[in-house]
């Protein structure tokens, strides 16, 4: 099996691997997991469950972030999941020395869980970073492998936005992530460029395998685009009247949700009908807010609505007539994998992007969106009307996304891509350790 990505192929060759029919027990650890039914990012709902109904026993060690007055570990079944929530609260208005010490506290609960349940291997999920210390203390009181997936470039991100700058801090933090390369057997990057952050770090470039985040197509498309806007303009009238520029998720520090606050003001001046809505939350939402009310766009041709569950965005995102994926100007940040971007390409919607990178080529290069300057608002707007206004080429655009979200970025495709690579961990070890 081949997997093509930024013009790089990894491939397994299935003939030379070990025998890798067996199920496995595998202990997950990702401390923002997410369902259906919750807001955030699926990647771990979606890639256990699939790894369930191929045979192997999953149970996900997590965080329960609300702050509800539950005390102590409690379980739930998720689609086949064995789920294991402590509660840590948790949320994007914490700053920065809070957020850390809810990823120790959460850290140092999850490793005598973890090596308390009995498995085969262990994969671990960042962000945050500090996930690596109850993975790597589980599989070594258990003696098996750990497969340890890079979601973002910790701690780079934190360091080049400025949050992270005590030079001992930093110290500290770049140990830790060259201890989660050294314990993994394995490591899964969501990106070429986090690859390539991950072979910088020292890891051996053989051993990393590619492994973007996916697009839900039997989720997307349960529902028609018809019946999506219907449904979103019958909650939200004020929408009507134009074509619809969407944002969906987080308002945080690196996102630049302000950019399109600025998009719908060059939009104004010019009496475009071009409406602006953002679903989502953060800590950056109070700013922008307050732009827009500067701008004199809120409640005009600009809004903001409380984040919905994953089970809701595929009417909201049909809905859109063009997606955004939105980032400060930051290089590093064209390393990302938002979900965003993949959900879109479900929905069958064109994305417009403010950031270059590996993205930027998939768009360019399938004609599924558009890529535009990061501090230039006002080109996008003029692009974006361009796209909007040209129906033929906004249905071809439409289409390319819909190809994308088929032929390369399915989850199922890249979920059986994850499983390859556990099962030959898994296989390998096994071998390995009988000859011992």
């Amino acid at each position: 099996m081949s997997f093509v990505l930024d013009g790089v192929e990894t491939s397994f060759s299935i003939s030379s691997r070990p025998d890798v029919s067996g199920p496995c027990r595998i202990l997950y650890l990702h401390q923002y997991f997410a369902t259906p039914e919750t807001h955030g990012g699926t990647r771990s709902y979606e890639m256990a469950r699939r790894l369930v109904e191929r045979g192997h026993a999953v149970h996900m060690i997590t965080a329960w972030p609300e702050d509800d007055g539950r005390r102590g570990w409690f379980h739930t079944h998720e689609a086949g999941i064995e789920v294991h929530w402590i509660p840590v609260p948790y949320s994007n208005h914490l700053s920065y020395s809070d957020r850390l010490r809810a990823f120790f506290r959460f850290a140092q609960k999850a490793a005598v869980k973890a090596a308390a349940i009995p498995a085969d291997l262990v994969f671990a999920t960042s962000t945050p970073l500090t996930i690596a210390l109850p993975a790597v203390y589980a599989a070594r009181r258990q003696r098996i492998p750990m497969v340890f997936e890079v979601r973002d470039l910790w701690p780079t991100m934190p360091i080049v936005v400025g949050a992270l700058r005590n030079p001992g801090a930093i110290a500290a933090a770049r140990w830790l992530e060259r201890f989660a390369y050294r314990n993994s057997e394995r490591v899964v990057a969501l990106s070429p460029g986090m690859r390539d952050g991950i072979v910088e770090a020292g890891y051996d470039a053989a051993k990393i395998s590619v492994i973007p985040n996916s697009c839900d197509n039997d989720l997307f498309s349960s529902v028609s685009r018809t019946d999506a806007r219907a449904w979103l303009l019958q909650r939200h009238p004020e929408l009507a009247g134009g074509p619809l520029v969407g944002y969906t998720g987080t308002m945080g520090h690196i996102n630049a949700v302000e950019y399109l606050v600025e998009m719908a003001a060059a939009a104004r001046e010019r009496g475009s009908k071009v409406r602006f809505a953002v679903f989502g939350e953060g800590a950056e939402e109070k700013a922008v807010v307050a732009l827009a009310q500067d701008r004199g766009v809120l409640g005009h041709n600009f809004w903001i609505y409380e984040p919905l569950p994953k089970k809701d965005m595929p009417r909201v995102i049909r809905s859109l007539d063009l997606a955004t994926s939105l980032f400060k100007n930051i290089p590093e940040m064209r390393h990302n994998s938002a979900n965003k971007f993949f959900d879109a390409l479900a929905a069958g919607r064109p994305i417009l992007i403010n950031y270059g990178g590996w993205q930027a080529r998939v768009l360019r290069e399938s004609g599924a969106g558009l890529v535009a300057p990061p501090d230039q608002p006002r080109v996008a707007l003029e692009q974006a009307e361009e796209l909007l206004g040209a129906p033929e080429r906004l249905a071809q655009a439409s289409e390319a996304a819909e190809k994308l979200a088929r032929e390369q970025f399915d989850r199922d495709l890249l979920a059986g891509r994850l499983a390859e690579v556990l099962n030959e961990v898994h296989a390998r070890w096994k071998i390995r350790h009988a000859r011992a």
